[in-house]
C-alpha cells in the first residue's frame, strides 16, 4: 500500500543555497567583458532563463555566453564556473533524510539547467535519495507554469492534497495552491519543519 502524502522539494534556497556572485569573478578573469557586464550578463540576459526552459541546449548556451562575455575558455571550463555556486542547507537537508526514513516518498521540482543538476549531482549525496525529479529543462517549461505541476502530477500519480509542496517562491507555491495541493512558503527551516510535522 502506498503512502498517502508525497512532499516535493523545491531546490535552490531550500534544499542548497547558490550564488551567482561566486561564479562572477571566475568568469570575468577569462572574459574580455568587464564585471560590470558580466552581471548583466548573469541578472538581466534572457539566456538564463532560455537555457533553463529547454530552448537552448548546453552546447547553443555556451556559445551565446562566449559571444556575450568574450569568453575565452572551453566550455568544460565556463560549465565548471557556471555550476560551482551551491552550498548545503543542512537542517532541511536533514529534514528531507527523517522523510526518507520514514519511507515519505519524495520529488525534487526545480526551475534549473542540465549543469547545474550534473554539479549537484556529483557534489551532494543526499540529491540521490528522491524518489523522482522534475526539471524545467527538460519539461520546457518553468514554474509557475502549469505543464511544471502536470508533469510532476503525472509521474507521481498524486494530484491534490496528496501533495505537500515546499518553495521560497511566493508565485509558485500560489501555482501549487490553486491544483489543491498542500503548499509550504519556505522561510525558515524551522518553520516548514513545524508546517510539514502538520502534514504528513
Amino acid at each position: 500500500m502506498k503512502p498517502e502524502k508525497i512532499v516535493v522539494f523545491d531546490l535552490g534556497k531550500v534544499l542548497v543555497d547558490f550564488d551567482y556572485s561566486i561564479a562572477i569573478p571566475r568568469i570575468v578573469a577569462h572574459s574580455t567583458l568587464t564585471l560590470a557586464g558580466i552581471k548583466i550578463f548573469f541578472f538581466h540576459s534572457h539566456l538564463l532563463v532560455d537555457y533553463e526552459s529547454g530552448r537552448l541546449t548546453r552546447l547553443e548556451f555556451f556559445e551565446q555566453a562566449r559571444q556575450a562575455t568574450g569568453f575565452r575558455g572551453t566550455m568544460e571550463e565556463f560549465g565548471e564556473f557556471f555550476a560551482d555556486i551551491f552550498t548545503a542547507i543542512p537542517p532541511m537537508i536533514e529534514i528531507h533524510a527523517e522523510l526518507h526514513r520514514r519511507g515519505v516518498p519524495t520529488y525534487i521540482f526545480s526551475n534549473t539547467n542540465d549543469l547545474a543538476i550534473e554539479h549537484v549531482r556529483r557534489s551532494f549525496p543526499f540529491f540521490r535519495d528522491f524518489d523522482g525529479y522534475i526539471f524545467s529543462y527538460e519539461v520546457k517549461a518553468m514554474k509557475p507554469d502549469a505543464k511544471m505541476y502536470e508533469a510532476l502530477e503525472k509521474l507521481a500519480r498524486r494530484r491534490g492534497a496528496d501533495i505537500v509542496y515546499l518553495d521560497d517562491r511566493p508565485e509558485n507555491v500560489a501555482a501549487g495552491a490553486a491544483r489543491g495541493w498542500r503548499t509550504i512558503l519556505h522561510e525558515t527551516p524551522e518553520k516548514t519543519r513545524a508546517v510539514l510535522e502538520r502534514f504528513v
